[in-house]
């Protein structure tokens, strides 16, 4: 069991980490032009160092972290269509507290996998803070994906370790994955809810063990009784469908 303190130096150690990785990115030449504002931003973060103020710090590192997660190319037309369609939400940013919260449900041979990637900044952290087998990012829009992988390259994350599923999220089932990661892809109504029964449905039939991350959380009404609740704070909770220790 992790103590408190302890819980608060593992934070403090992942967005230091953070810090170091977008401080090496902002030495990169023409990085404003693979993310516009890159430098600016990452300005302000450094004004925040020398300040002091842990507070101000933070706020600093998830305003860059907006920044990088923001960046891409648009939908193409048809690409939007089917996302307009399913009921999908644009670029909502995760933020850099799940890859706190997540890092404990990670080893080596997971598999992970983000719904709605867009550029797939979160699921690239969580390669590069906590190595595992595979990082899985399922993202409609070849735009985004293309950024993303602009993005996989600059942060040094080896190929064999991303998979890039330029897919609508209703086709790719969740049954081979032992994290999963969603910030509500897509609005839990109309042809957005189809897609919520048909993960429940899915993660169901599933034997090994499974870790749900979910931001802003609308799986609780539709995930079976046998997963459990093992974290909760308002905006992250976690669910898995082991039992007890």
């Amino acid at each position: 069991m992790v103590g408190p303190a302890a819980a608060i130096s593992l934070r403090d150690r992942m967005l230091a980490r953070v810090g170091e990785l977008f401080d090496d990115l902002a030495v990169r030449p023409g990085i404003d032009e693979i993310v516009p504002s890159f430098v600016k931003f990452h300005g302000e973060l450094q004004a925040a160092r020398e300040t002091g103020d842990e507070d101000l710090i933070e706020t600093a590192l998830a305003r860059l972290y907006c920044v990088v997660h923001g960046s891409g190319g648009a939908y193409a037309e048809a690409e939007r269509a089917a996302f307009d369609q399913l009921g999908g939400y644009w670029c909502h940013a995760g933020g850099l507290e799940p890859l706190h919260v997540a890092a404990p449900f990670f080893t080596p041979e997971t598999r992970f996998v983000d719904y709605g990637a867009g550029n797939g900044l979160q699921g690239l952290l969580f390669q590069h803070l906590y190595p595992h087998r595979l990082t899985t990012l399922v993202e409609l829009g070849g735009p985004m994906i293309d950024q993303g992988r602009r993005l996989q390259a600059l942060l040094g994350i080896p190929a064999e370790r991303v998979e890039w599923a330029h897919a609508n999220i209703m086709d790719v089932p969740p049954d081979r994955f032992d994290v999963i990661y969603l910030y509500r892809p897509v609005r839990p109504e109309g042809e957005g809810r189809a897609f919520y029964a048909m993960f429940a449905r899915e993660v169901a039939r599933v034997a090994h063990p499974v870790t749900i991350v979910s931001v802003a959380d609308c799986l609780r009404d539709f995930l079976p009784p046998d997963f459990r609740v093992i974290h909760g704070d308002g905006q992250i909770t976690c669910f898995t469908n082991q039992p007890p220790a």
